[in-house]
């Protein structure tokens, strides 16, 4: 009977009316146009519940949704009344119970229908679960007349003894009755503090929650036994929606059903399809009229909107709406884009430094000097001919653009910047912890996961099958063996993908190189280089973006052939796998651009062949960099545009358009539906479901690699991050708030493994960028020119010092070009880039010493670089605190106050206990001065006196 009361949703008594009344008049039946009238006349039950957010009675929240699909026969439907007739003292909130003139009624003799098994065994999980949630203390209330059919719903309320209950069991930290002031700076800081604050005033948003405080109610972990500490003058808002919705999803991990021999949470149900959703419900709308204030509502104005780009997150506010696991990602975003700020502005400075020499820079003006006259080896055999140096002015030009002295200094400056933002983070973190109470919070073992429970199952049940008794199972390294060789061979299978895809692109530069260089029209020839590249790495884009989703699909599925026991252990096996395919997946074709490209080339007369038919390609005169710059903007900015903006906006947009048709068509057969109000739950149902931050943080890191990475070649990529992220911001707001259904709160003090792989990046980065400035960039062999070389202490004759000679007369048979008057003339001698010996010499084309001086110069500059740069890094690690003062001595403040109240609270305990002995002792006393006589006659005073303290 409790079950069944649990699952009305208002007691008859309040409504006025019998049920044997109203059945009474659905056996009688009456026409449909006085059912409208009635309608019609009555108060609207939707209003009374505001459209899905509270029980039917108006009173009682609805603090999570389980939704199941059913299938409706008008056989089943009369089957279901029967039923119902059956018992009189069994009523169920569903309204969608036919009337006797509309359904069709069985005869008699009518055999019943045929009933799908699985069906009912999902109905009689559903059955047995919901009345386990009823024994933990939950109310719920079914509902199954909606406007999408065959969907039903049951709404959960979680009354306060068992939101006071789960509370002291999660630990949760609550505001006490106790108060402090929080300490405020003096003098100078002051007052910088309040000029930056009116400064400021205008891109603050325009929230409660972001207003400075100076004072903080004390925290402490609920307990039902000193509710006294705390505010309960206002019990409907003490826990809020986000903590509501908490518990309740921690009760239904743990409530279990048996129907299928072994325990079942809410999410084996849910993978077994015998719940097809479960989710907590928005606060409201969030646009139209009339709509009452709400969280969602001042979130979608002040934070998911593109009109306030230019303003702080208000993220105490996202954190009360959403929980602090997703409050932390958005706090970490603003301040990685905060920090895009000053890494923006020294980039902007360093390309426009290049622009600002780029006509004093000696080598290129030497590189565009057609009075030089330096004839260049043909790039391919046969078709392509001798070519002239000058023709190659333009790259050269470009690539000191990027290739110049300020990018050393650029290199360092973000190795720096990293490492201050890694700090800056760990402080901001701090802040966050101590604001949202999460100082002394550690994380519990989750719940075991449905696969694992299953897989743990079917190992139990294999062993009862060959007789042996064994104590509680669960999954070995043995059991996960077969899955570990799976992850190993499928991880070896996709990177070596990976690098025969960059391969295949290597082999289409060079037979397009190849291909384009037979035209006849001299603009064709001069464009070769310039189309092979930007060909090439739109491919590269392409096929990046396509393995992008592929991969993310295989790592999900190779972690779930892992079975890891918890969701944590799921999702940072996840995170490891989807990363590590990612990164190589988009950084590979640059690395080899970066370091391989031209490195084993050959010479002329010698050159390295592919499949003995493709030469290896060669870098620019003017060098490879600004072929890296190229490769990596494009892939850059494309993975941006297309990935990150496009697909997140278009492909929402698309299946939301795609629900949208299906509601419209079965809106067309059913009219009176399409004009109700649907309830909260049936548009939240309509919502996506929230899939994890992983895809979030992933498209970050690999932006963050972007950034650091190679830096060197590409100074504008954190301003093109910062554009980027502005957008990024309030295009993933609004996908929360307005596009997806409302995540369940998890707690959270930190971000988790994305730190330590943010730290790996960000060391990684500093070694990558000293290769590129040695052994990609020529601003070693310049160095090496200038204090070793140069005659008169400038950079002129560089470009002739780094060029190798060649007789062509040496060329290989078959291999010398077809038409060698080409240019007008014979010739007899042409250069390439090399440190090579000239064909006169004794050895010659043996590799020069000067190619082991610069060699030399180069690793000598890696390891100071590498070197240097780590120092300062850990200083700079080492100099910031990671808690910042104030924050420590808030948190000793808060722990000092609160001795203070157990200290306080204890006295008056005893105060008590001795002001009751006292009294007890005078009584006792009085009691003992009376006359026999007297107490004989007043028979039980004594008895009264005793029972005094008993009374108190």
């Amino acid at each position: 009977m409790r079950v069944n009361k649990k699952y009305s949703c208002l007691p008859a008594e309040e409504k006025g009316i019998h049920i044997i009344n109203i059945r009474a008049i659905e056996d009688i039946g009456y026409d449909q146009h006085e059912s409208t009238l009635l309608n019609s006349l009555s108060k609207n039950p939707d209003a009374d519940c505001k459209y899905g957010l509270y029980f039917r009675d108006g009173k009682r929240k609805v603090d999570y949704i389980l939704v199941y699909h059913y299938k409706k026969s008008s056989a089943g439907k009369t089957l279901a009344r029967r039923a119902q007739q059956n018992d009189a003292s069994v009523r169920s909130s569903k309204q969608n119970q036919p009337l006797p003139g509309k359904g069709v009624q069985l005869e008699m003799g009518e055999s019943e229908p045929h009933m799908d098994y699985h069906e009912d065994d999902k109905r009689f999980r559903r059955e047995e679960y919901e009345g386990n949630l009823v024994e933990a203390g939950l109310e719920l209330e079914r509902y199954e007349d909606t406007k999408i059919h065959g969907i039903g719903f049951v709404k959960i309320h979680a009354p306060w003894n068992v939101l006071c209950r789960e509370a002291e069991f999660l630990k949760l930290k609550m505001p006490t009755k106790k108060m402090y002031q929080i300490n405020q700076t003096h003098g100078l800081l002051k007052k910088i503090n309040s000029v930056i604050q009116k400064i400021t005033e205008p891109i603050q948003p325009k929230v409660a929650e972001h207003k400075p405080q100076t004072v903080k109610r004390l925290s402490y972990p609920f307990s039902r036994e000193k509710q006294h500490l705390f505010d309960l003058s206002d019990k409907d808002s003490f826990f809020d929606s986000k903590t509501r919705s908490t518990i309740v999803y921690e009760i239904l991990k743990r409530t279990t059903c048996t129907k299928a021999k072994y325990s079942m949470g809410i999410t084996s149900l849910l993978a077994n399809g015998v719940y097809s959703a479960a989710y907590p419900l928005h606060d409201g709308d969030y646009e139209g009229e009339n709509v009452e204030p709400n969280d969602r509502k001042l979130l979608c104005e002040e934070w998911a909107s593109y009109g306030v780009f230019y303003k702080y997150q208000p993220i105490d506010l996202v954190r009360k709406y959403f929980g602090e696991k997703i409050g932390l990602y958005f706090a970490w975003l603003g301040v990685y884009t905060q920090m895009l700020i000053p890494a923006s502005i020294v980039g902007i400075i360093v390309f426009l430094y290049g622009c600002a020499t780029v006509d004093e820079n000696i080598p290129s003006m030497e590189m565009c000097d057609q009075r030089n006259n330096i004839t260049m080896c043909p790039l391919c055999d046969k078709t392509c001919s001798y070519w002239k140096m000058s023709s190659a002015c333009a790259t050269a030009r470009a690539s000191h653009l990027f290739d110049n002295p300020a990018t050393v200094f650029f290199s360092v400056f973000m190795a720096l910047w990293a490492a201050t933002f890694m700090e800056h983070w760990k402080r901001k973190q701090m802040r966050l912890n101590y604001r949202w109470d999460l100082t002394g919070f550690e994380e519990e073992e989750d719940h075991p996961r449905a696969e694992y429970e299953a897989k743990v199952l079917e190992k139990s049940l294999r062993k009862e099958h060959k007789h042996k008794e064994t104590d509680k199972e669960k999954l070995t390294w043995k059991d996960r063996f077969p899955a570990y060789l799976t992850n190993f061979v499928g991880i070896i299978f996709m990177v070596g993908l990976t690098f025969a895809i960059v391969f295949g692109v290597i082999i289409y530069r060079i037979s397009t190189a190849a291909a384009l260089a037979i035209s006849s029209t001299p603009s064709g020839r001069s464009s070769v280089r310039v189309t092979v590249t930007a060909t090439a790495v739109i491919i590269n884009l392409v096929v990046i973006i396509i393995l992008d989703e592929v991969y993310g699909c295989i790592a999900r599925w190779l972690t779930q052939i892992e079975v890891p026991k918890t969701d944590k252990n799921f999702e940072e096996r996840l995170i490891f796998k989807a990363f590590l395919l990612k990164f190589v997946n988009a950084y590979t074709p640059i690395f080899y651009v970066a370091f391989f490209k031209g490195r084993f080339v050959g010479r002329p007369g010698d050159y390295v062949y592919i499949f003995h038919s493709f030469r290896m390609e060669e870098c620019a005169p003017g060098g490879c960099l600004m072929e890296l710059c190229i490769q990596l903007s494009i892939i850059m900015l494309g993975k941006q545009l297309i990935q990150n903006n496009l697909f997140e906006i278009g492909i929402p947009k698309m299946k939301k358009f795609i629900r949208y048709l299906k509601l419209k068509r079965r809106r067309s057969l059913d009219h009176e539906e399409h004009m109700k109000k649907k309830q909260r739950y049936e548009v939240d149902y309509n919502l996506e479901p929230f899939a994890g931050l992983t895809p979030e943080y992933m498209e970050m890191i690999i932006q963050f690699g972007f950034v650091t990475l190679f830096v060197a070649s590409f100074p504008l990529a954190p301003l093109f991050a910062l554009l980027n992220n502005i957008i990024e911001i309030r295009l993933d707001a609004k996908k929360f708030v307005t596009e997806l259904r409302r995540p369940v709160a998890v707690r959270a003090k930190d971000i988790g493994i994305w730190y330590n792989i943010l730290r790996g990046i960000g060391k990684l980065a500093v070694i990558i960028n000293a290769f590129v400035i040695s052994f990609t960039s020529d601003f070693i062999p310049r160095l090496v020119y200038l204090y070793m070389y140069s005659e008169n202490g400038t950079m002129h004759g560089f470009v002739n010092h780094t060029l190798s000679s060649f007789n062509v007369s040496d060329f290989q048979a078959g291999t010398a070009p077809n038409d060698p008057l080409d240019l007008g003339y014979e010739v007899q001698i042409c250069r390439y880039k090399d440190y090579r010996e000239p064909p006169w010499s004794e050895n010659k084309y043996d590799i020069s010493k000067d190619f082991w001086a610069v060699l030399a110069a180069r690793l000598a500059f890696v390891i100071v670089f590498q070197n240097l740069v780590m120092f300062m890094s850990e200083f700079v690690d080492w100099i910031i605190p990671d808690i910042p003062k104030d924050i420590s001595q808030q948190i000793h403040k808060e722990k000092v106050l609160m001795v203070e109240v157990f200290m306080r609270e204890e006295q008056g305990k005893l105060q008590m206990l001795e002001t009751w002995k006292d009294k007890d002792k005078k009584k006792g006393e009085n009691c003992n001065n009376h006359s026999p006589r007297l107490s004989r006659s007043r028979s039980g005073s004594l008895s009264s006196c005793h029972s005094y303290p008993l009374d108190v």
